[in-house]
C-alpha cells in the first residue's frame, strides 16, 4: 500500500503544534508496518541547515498561479526509513514567519496544494491514498477531482482528510481562491466551498475528500454539534458516514523518562517514586521555588490562551494559590494571561512560577518533575500533553472535552481504578473542586503512587495509532 501524507508542518523539520508530531510520527510507525509511507511539505526557509544540507535537489516544475507562473523546485530527503520531499519557492516558504496573515497564509497554501498534485508525475509516485492535514491541505481533494478527473494516472488516488482543530478553516474571498486555484463558479456554492459568502478550504477537503477523520473519538461526536462544530457541523453530520476518529500517539524516542538526556534524573516505573523527588526539587531550586519534596507540584505546558483554559484559571487562581500547593506554567500566548501570571507570580513567589516563554527542556523537566499536569482545555481535539505527563508518571487533571476525555480515565478512590482527574462543565470553581480532590489523595502517598504508577503503564505510543490508520486506508481503497 502507498500513502502519501501532505502537511504544512512536520516534525523534525519545521512544527508550530501538534500537527507537526503527527506528521511526522506516524509516517515513521506506517512503514514499520510495511506501508510505503511518504510525506511531501514545504521547504521553509527556516528548516535547520543540517536537513537543507542532505536534500537531493530531483526537479522544477512552475505552477499556475492567476495570470503567473510560480517556480516549483522538488528536493527530496530519506530519513528514518521515511522519504520526505520538499516543495521550494521562496516567495512563499521564505517568510519570517510562515502563519503571517489569513491572505498571504490562503495563496502560499493553494501554491502548495496544486504543487502536490502537479510533482506525482516529477516523483513517479502515485499512492493508493492521498492523506491531507487541515485546511492548509484542504484544497488537494478539490483539485484532484477538478483537474485530474480525465488522467488515469490520477483516478484511482483517494483521500483522506483529517482534521486536527476544526477551529481553523482557511477562509477567504471567493474571487481571490477562484482566480488562484483555476476553479469555475460552480464548485464556490452552498454544498461545496462557499461559506457565509466567502472560500473555504477546509470545507472544500470535508465535501470532497472520500473519508474524513479526527484526532479523537470524542471530538468526532463534538464537531457535528453546533457547540464545537465552527459552522461545519451540518456538513460534517451530513457525512456523518465517512466521518471517524483516532487517537494520535506521542514519540516515546522523544518522551522517555529512562533515556531522555534533558532530565537530572531519568527514572522508569520501577524507580520513579524516588527519582521524581529528585527531579523536583532540582527544579524548585532552579526555578527559586522553596525546596520541599512533599508540596505538591501542579505544572501547565500551554499556550496562553482561553481555549487552554486560562479564563477559568483567572477566576481561580488566588483562592488557588492559598492552598498547598507550587503552580508552575511554562507558555506564551494572549497578553492579558502572561500579565495575569507576572502578577501573581510577584504577589506570590512562593507559590507560583510564570516561565512565559517557549523552553523545550524546561517543559521535559517540568513533565518529569510534577506531582500533577493540569488542563482545563475549552476544547482539545485530541491533546499530546496529558499523555506525555502520564508517561513521565505525572498524573493529568483535565476537563472532559475531545481527547481529553478519551484519554484520562477518572480515578475512583473506591475501586482503586482510574488515572486522572476530571471535570465536565467548563467552570472556574467546578475545576478547583477537582484540583482539590487531587490535593486530597495526594496527601495519601500510597494512593497517589499507585495512580502514578497505572499511568506510566498506559500505551500512548503511535503502534496502536498507526494500525487503525492503516485499517482507515484499507477499507478505503
Amino acid at each position: 500500500m502507498k500513502v502519501l501524507v501532505a502537511s504544512a508542518e512536520v516534525a523534525p523539520f519545521f512544527k508550530v503544534g501538534g500537527l507537526g508530531d503527527v506528521a511526522g510520527s506516524l509516517p515513521i510507525e506506517l512503514v514499520k508496518n510495511n506501508v510505503d509511507a511518504r510525506v511531501i511539505l514545504p521547504k521553509y526557509g527556516r528548516i535547520n541547515e543540517k536537513y537543507t544540507n542532505e536534500m537531493e535537489y530531483l526537479t522544477h516544475i512552475y505552477i499556475k498561479m492567476g495570470w503567473r507562473s510560480q517556480y516549483c523546485g522538488v528536493f527530496k530527503l530519506v530519513q528514518n526509513g521515511v522519504t520526505f520531499y520538499f516543495i521550494d519557492n521562496e516567495y512563499y516558504f521564505n517568510a519570517d514567519s510562515v502563519y503571517s496573515g489569513i491572505r498571504e497564509d490562503v495563496e502560499r497554501y493553494i501554491f502548495f496544494s496544486k504543487a502536490v498534485l502537479a510533482v506525482l508525475q516529477c516523483i513517479d509516485f502515485y499512492p493508493d491514498v492521498l492523506h491531507c492535514n487541515d485546511w492548509q491541505t484542504g484544497l488537494i481533494p478539490v483539485l484532484l477531482k477538478a483537474h485530474y478527473y480525465n488522467d488515469s494516472r490520477y483516478t484511482n488516488i483517494k483521500t483522506l482528510m483529517t482534521i486536527h482543530n476544526l477551529k481553523f478553516q482557511g477562509r477567504y474571498s471567493i474571487d481571490f481562491v477562484s482566480d488562484l486555484a483555476d476553479l469555475p463558479e460552480d464548485y464556490f456554492t452552498p454544498d461545496k466551498l462557499e461559506f457565509y459568502r466567502d472560500a473555504n478550504l477546509l470545507k472544500g477537503g470535508i465535501v470532497y475528500a472520500d473519508r474524513i477523520n479526527t484526532v479523537s473519538p470524542t471530538y468526532v461526536e463534538e464537531i457535528k454539534d453546533r457547540y464545537a462544530g465552527e459552522g461545519l457541523d451540518g456538513m460534517l453530520f451530513a457525512r456523518r458516514d465517512s466521518l471517524s476518529g483516532i487517537i494520535n500517539g506521542i514519540n516515546y524516542d522523544e518522551y522517555n523518562p529512562e533515556t531522555n538526556p534533558m532530565l537530572e534524573v531519568n527514572f522508569n516505573r520501577r524507580n520513579f517514586v524516588s527519582k521524581k523527588r529528585e527531579n523536583k526539587v532540582l527544579l524548585q531550586k532552579d526555578l527559586h521555588l522553596p525546596q520541599n519534596e512533599q508540596t505538591m507540584m501542579i505544572s501547565m505546558v500551554s499556550r496562553l490562551t482561553e481555549q487552554k483554559g486560562f479564563d477559568l484559571l483567572e477566576c481561580i487562581i488566588e483562592e488557588l494559590l492559598n492552598d498547598d500547593i507550587q503552580l508552575v506554567v511554562l507558555g506564551t500566548g494572549d497578553a492579558r494571561y502572561e500579565n495575569m501570571l507576572k502578577h501573581f507570580a510577584w504577589k506570590y513567589p512562593e507559590k507560583l512560577s510564570a516561565q512565559v516563554k517557549f523552553d523545550t527542556w524546561l517543559s521535559h523537566k517540568l513533565y518529569a518533575a510534577s506531582d500533577a499536569f493540569l488542563m482545563p482545555s475549552q476544547f482539545e481535539p485530541c491533546g499530546l500533553s496529558q499523555m506525555i505527563a502520564m508517561h513521565y508518571g505525572t498524573v493529568p487533571i483535565v476537563r472532559e472535552t475531545g481527547g481529553l476525555k478519551d484519554t484520562v480515565m477518572p480515578y475512583n478512590e473506591y475501586e482503586d481504578t482510574g488515572y486522572g482527574f476530571s471535570f465536565t462543565h467548563y467552570n472556574a470553581h467546578d475545576m478547583l473542586h477537582t484540583i482539590r480532590y487531587a490535593e486530597q489523595i495526594y496527601q495519601n502517598a500510597k494512593a497517589w503512587q499507585s495512580l502514578q504508577r497505572r499511568c506510566m503503564a498506559q500505551d500512548f505510543s503511535w503502534t496502536q495509532s498507526a494500525r487503525s490508520y492503516i485499517a482507515l486506508y484499507e477499507s478505503m481503497i
